[in-house]
């Protein structure tokens, strides 16, 4: 049997020697590269790296790699990495209100197995989904959320999401601003989507005011959630054209399908560990 992969995401200062020494750290300890990719942000004399290799005869026991990767090339290099492995089963929660297309494309993926990750549970504000957590097994948990509830509310969930061992959050149309205190619980590890008309379509009624203007494209916009509402940064993107034929029916059911595949999108770039955040951008690895 296999013994897996492991993926390495590094960024630090850019400088000379940098893919020799980690390249040069698996080939010493007998790994195998599968994929390497790395970008340089000349600017900002950046380096940005992702490598994967085969643990199959690697030299290294699993739990020992950290340190001997830090001892070696990440601390000689001043490098922010991480390490995750292929067998390892991320746990993600769902946060959602009452629009359901997200949560059924997501739920949908995750039944087929085209994606490895947990769901241990569906959060929401409202009870109208309750059905949909049921029917696919989830537990279902509503925490009704109110100006003078908020604070207490959020410190509830992020209580909940910690005993279920919660590793990153998605939300599927979740109609609630997150405060700080909730976002500072997993920097990084919120995914959010919307239609990418903000800030020129804000509101309640993007595809209204879209379709009263006559727009010839409308898209969606996949995000890591940050205190700036609606700007942190940005995984996915797409588009779908438009024309004047189309009714506001037509483009709120048009909308929603890009913003199913953009946050599919988004969400898979992350179990992939693909994204690097950076200067509230994002190097996304192919």
């Amino acid at each position: 049997m296999s013994a897996g992969s492991a993926t390495l995401l590094i960024s630090c200062p850019d400088q000379r020697g940098l893919v020799a020494a980690v390249t040069q750290f698996i080939f010493q300890h007998n790994g195998n590269i599968l994929h390497l990719d790395q970008h340089v942000d000349q600017q900002a004399a950046v380096f940005f790296m992702r490598v994967e290799w085969d643990l199959t005869g690697f030299g290294i026991a699993r739990a020992d790699i950290p340190t001997a990767f830090g001892l070696t090339v990440g601390n000689r290099f001043k490098m922010d990495w991480t390490l995750r492995f292929s067998d390892e089963t991320p746990r993600m929660a769902l946060f959602v209100s009452k629009q359901s297309h997200c949560l059924y494309d997501i739920l949908s993926r995750w039944q087929a197995g085209e994606w490895q990750v947990a769901i241990p549970l569906i959060v929401s504000n409202h009870e109208s989904l309750k059905p949909v957590a049921d029917s696919f097994g989830i537990p279902f948990h509503h925490f009704a959320i109110s100006a003078d509830t908020k604070a207490e509310q959020e410190r509830a969930q992020i209580d909940l999401l910690k005993a279920h061992k919660v590793e990153f959050v998605v939300l599927a149309r979740y109609m609630q601003i997150l405060t700080g205190q909730f976002i500072g619980a997993f920097p990084n590890r919120i995914i959010n989507i919307h239609h990418s008309f903000l800030p020129a379509f804000a509101g309640a009624k993007p595809y209204h005011a879209a379709h009263a203007r006559g727009v010839k494209l409308i898209g969606a916009t996949s995000h890591y959630v940050t205190a700036d509402l609606d700007a942190g940064p940005i995984i996915a993107q797409d588009v779908i054209p438009v024309n004047h034929k189309d009714s506001v029916s037509d483009l709120v059911r048009k909308g929603q399908d890009i913003e199913k595949l953009v946050l599919a999108q988004a969400v898979w770039h992350h179990l992939q560990n693909r994204v690097l955040v950076y200067n509230n951008k994002t190097v996304v690895f192919q």
